[in-house]
């Protein structure tokens, strides 16, 4: 088996020991492709080269009230993180929480992180599709662009 098929098989999507965990307390892996990686970086790199204060991180953990999930990359405003510096997992979501589908998840899964990340205050979330495509949300619904950064691309080109 190569690492594509590991991606793509969905009998693999809830190993235990992995990456979040679900609202029973079970550790569960989405495994995760290049391309995913790629994005991920890239809307780091976009959102650090547009910020004018504040933090990017990747694989951020947020402690929800369906268990840690881990958003690809976040961006939190300074008073955040004056707010929860040392923490892990934050009780509070970043201002910006971003995911990146693998082919793995499901747009129902996305959606229920979504709604997630917003009830411990997010303000936006961002969802990027395998193909680079960019949906922009806020907590009434998707938005033409963010709010936040006006500039960000609709489209990230990933590199592999």
């Amino acid at each position: 088996m190569n690492w594509s098929q590991v991606c793509e098989d969905t009998q693999l999507q809830d190993l235990p020991y992995k990456i979040e965990l679900n609202e029973w307390g079970n550790i569960v892996m989405t495994p995760a492709s290049n391309r995913h990686g790629s994005i991920q970086m890239k809307i780091g790199f976009l959102m650090m080269s547009q910020m004018g204060h504040g933090t990017v991180l990747s694989e951020c953990s947020v402690d929800t009230s369906k268990g840690v999930k881990v958003a690809d990359v976040v961006w939190a405003s300074s008073e955040f993180l004056d707010r929860n510096r040392g923490q892990t997992p934050y009780i509070e979501a970043p201002e910006i929480c971003v995911e990146i589908i693998s082919p793995s998840n499901t747009q129902e899964e996305m959606m229920k992180k979504k709604d997630l990340y917003f009830s411990r205050g997010a303000r936006e979330f961002w969802l990027c599709d395998e193909d680079g495509n960019m949906a922009f949300h806020n907590n009434k619904g998707q938005i033409d662009a963010s709010g936040i950064f006006p500039q960000m691309e609709g489209k990230i080109e990933a590199e592999v």
